[in-house]
């Protein structure tokens, strides 16, 4: 007798949560403050409090979701924008990087739990990971068309400002899972 746990399934009530999070997320981009190549947005807490409330996996689902509605020319991104140009231009690696938060808040969290602590790393270390993936992007496609950027100068625009806001919106998504999954008896919310 096995004891490996079941494949995990998606049901109905999986499929309405992703497509509510992948709304959520999707109004978070509409609020945006303009600051430069890389506008302030709150696509970051829509992000982290999807992966707080659906886990790892269903989070993961809601992220890629929000990727592809925006992709087939839904105006889900910054500023009413979509399509693959918004994906493909300076700025998209990191609404991809978003996908890379997830994959690995999935993987953390699915080998470390869910517990607070573990959370919050798994969030963190997701940022990183969408701040290193955008980043990267960001320096290739704008030195393909024969401009110069630097690392550091990349990371003075598109990073540095984005820091401490984006921690604070980690958190106030963290705090979100914890209240709304534990009223709404998620089976993946952040656990105390």
């Amino acid at each position: 007798m096995s004891t490996s746990a079941a494949p995990a399934r998606t049901n109905v009530r999986d499929l309405a949560y992703i497509s509510l999070m992948a709304a959520l997320i999707s109004v978070c981009s509409w609020i945006v403050i303009p600051l430069g190549p890389v506008p302030f947005t709150l696509q970051t807490f829509g992000v982290f409090a999807a992966l707080g409330l659906l886990g790892g996996r269903r989070g993961t689902l809601a992220v890629l979701l929000y990727l592809l509605l925006g992709l087939v020319g839904l105006p889900v991104f910054a500023g009413f924008s979509a399509g693959a140009g918004a994906l493909l231009g300076v700025t998209g690696g990191y609404l991809l990087g978003f996908l890379a938060s997830s994959l690995v808040y999935w993987a953390v969290t699915d080998r470390l739990g869910t517990r607070l602590p573990i959370a919050l790393l798994a969030m963190i270390l997701g940022l990183a990971a969408c701040y290193a993936f955008g980043t990267l992007w960001f320096v290739r496609v704008y030195t393909s068309g024969g401009n110069t950027a630097t690392l550091l100068s990349t990371l003075t625009l598109c990073v540095f400002p984005f820091i401490l806001p984006d921690l604070i919106k980690l958190g106030l998504a963290l705090l979100v899972a914890r209240r709304v999954g534990s009223a709404l008896n998620l089976t993946s919310p952040v656990k105390r």
